[in-house]
């Protein structure tokens, strides 16, 4: 039976790899930060007591800023495939806290990595790099094009990559990065622009909420559906040998067109309910990001299946479903969950 160790495993992508690994019959291993709240919701559909017989999925107390923690459970748990997904993860708030963004983004994957060198074992390493990291290079984006980093997170989110393709070159890990575009999904965190608008739709709809606000419009993006990219993540550590791969669907959305699409799917007209709040600009704004996956599509036969408007549909559909269960009394009110 392989096993995984999973970074970030308790996010919208962690939980969908974790999920995909143990259908694959992996034993899979989470690592999750201490809080005095609970935030393992994305996963808990797949968590089991300990002593049940043929547990699969494990969490482990860790943190990317403890290199001690980590060396630690790679060495207990002798990973297969190790997946780094953690991170400060939201570029906007990344200029408000630049130095704790590159620590956990930046310096977290090279303690990772560092952590398995000094170990010895023997594993393969996925780095998630970002498109944010072209920033202003024109679109489309591809492993060639030159990088522009144009955030903190962006920043740090380079030199993980590079400290990934470093470790691989100098030290012959099988160590690679998928440079993965926009890809949501109804376990997107709830301040990320694609969440925040299919739950605005939803409660606008439904009558509890009168106003949405948001930044920039007009910055256009490649959204993808998450659960398809963790597919994507397996299969650059199935491959002979290491290569860093784009994943994206090649085609590019603005703000203005998920949202218009999101009110349009509950009969709304967004013009009526969106307002612009300054808070929300970035400092240094990236404008376009588009994905050439023609190396995805021939190395690993990799290609996206949920489009544009069906992944905007599932998002708002699963919102209104969320609010009309809590209605019926089926779930709790926010906040007042076991």
């Amino acid at each position: 039976m392989k096993r995984a160790l999973i970074t970030g495993v308790t996010g919208q992508d962690g939980s969908y790899l974790a999920e995909f690994l143990l259908r694959k019959g992996y034993q899979v291993h989470g690592i999750k930060r201490r809080s005095s709240s609970f935030n393992t919701e994305r996963v808990d559909g797949i968590y089991r007591d300990l002593h049940e017989h043929g547990t699969r999925f494990f969490m482990h107390f860790a943190d990317l800023s403890d290199a001690g923690s980590l060396s630690q459970l790679l060495y207990k748990i002798q990973p297969d495939e190790v997946y780094n997904l953690a991170a400060q993860s939201h570029v906007r708030v990344s200029f408000d806290i630049p130095e704790y963004t590159s620590d956990i983004t930046g310096t977290g994957a090279l303690r990772l990595l560092e952590c398995i060198r000094q170990t010895g074992i023997q594993t393969r390493f996925y780095q998630a790099s970002s498109s944010e990291m072209y920033g202003s290079a024109p679109p489309p984006q591809n492993e060639d094009t030159p990088f522009h980093p144009r955030s903190p997170y962006a920043c740090a989110k380079l030199f993980a990559h590079f400290a990934t393709v470093n470790y691989r070159e100098s030290y012959k890990l099988f160590a690679v990065s998928g440079i993965l575009f926009n890809h949501e999904s109804p376990r997107r965190g709830e301040t990320f622009v694609t969440r925040k608008v299919a739950r605005a739709v939803a409660r606008i709809k439904l009558g509890l909420q009168s106003k949405l606000y948001l930044g920039n419009l007009d910055a256009r993006r490649d959204w993808g559906y998450a659960p398809e990219y963790v597919e994507a993540m397996w299969m650059m550590l199935q491959q002979a040998s290491p290569s860093d791969f784009c994943i994206g669907t090649g085609a590019m959305h603005s703000v203005k067109e998920f949202v218009e699409q999101a009110f349009g799917h509950a009969g709304l007209d967004w013009k009526e309910y969106v307002a612009m709040d300054e808070r929300y600009l970035r400092p240094a704004e990236v404008d376009a990001l588009e994905a050439d996956a023609s190396k995805a599509h021939a190395q690993l036969g990799w290609r996206h299946k949920v489009g544009f408007q069906e992944l905007v549909g599932l998002m708002v559909d699963a919102e209104l479903a969320e609010l009309e269960d809590r209605r019926a009394g089926i779930l709790k009110p926010v906040g007042e969950e076991d």
